[in-house]
């Protein structure tokens, strides 16, 4: 940068920085599907739909090492098992503390919880905004990226139309 290291506002910077780090990438060393593994089994009343909206969550762009910031939507049509509704933004906040990419962490979370819970559906949505796009380059500081990642019966058109509502009602 052309600062001196060794000024007392830098002098402790390197400890600092590695700290975030460690926090921001703290998933890399947790497996998501161990948070899915105190199911509840349900049989056949499972109910019809399962959302929790608005899970704020913050990851770092691996091209940029800039943070991203946004919410994460998740639905599922139970199978034979749901997960306490903590678990969810705890598989969130996991798989977000990696560098990643935000097409990535979508399809990683919807996977999870194909493999952890068997569900007949799942609709994942991911609202954020980068550093990247917002303090750099473009520096369009009121966009932001939503991604969407659909399994099963919630790919149906009407389906995924529903619960895209129930979202959006939440606003």
């Amino acid at each position: 940068m052309g600062d001196d290291p060794n000024r007392p506002g830098l002098a402790d910077t390197p400890r600092r920085v590695a700290e975030s780090y460690g926090e921001f990438f703290a998933g890399l060393g947790t497996d998501p599907l161990d948070l899915l593994q105190d199911t509840i089994p349900v049989g056949p009343t499972t109910g019809e739909l399962v959302l929790v909206r608005d899970l704020a969550f913050r990851s770092v762009c691996e091209h940029h090492l800039l943070p991203f910031l946004g919410r994460a939507h998740i639905a599922y049509l139970p199978g034979e098992k749901v997960v306490g509704l903590g678990r969810l933004p705890a598989l969130v906040d996991c798989l977000a503390a990696r560098p990643q990419v935000q097409e990535r962490l979508t399809e990683e979370i919807a996977e999870a919880l194909q493999t952890g819970l068997e569900p007949r559906g799942i609709l994942v949505v991911l609202d954020a905004v980068h550093g990247c796009v917002t303090t750099r380059g473009s520096r369009q500081v009121n966009s932001s990226t939503v991604t969407l990642a659909v399994r099963g019966e919630l790919a149906e058109p009407a389906r995924r139309a529903e619960v895209m509502a129930l979202i959006g009602a939440g606003s």
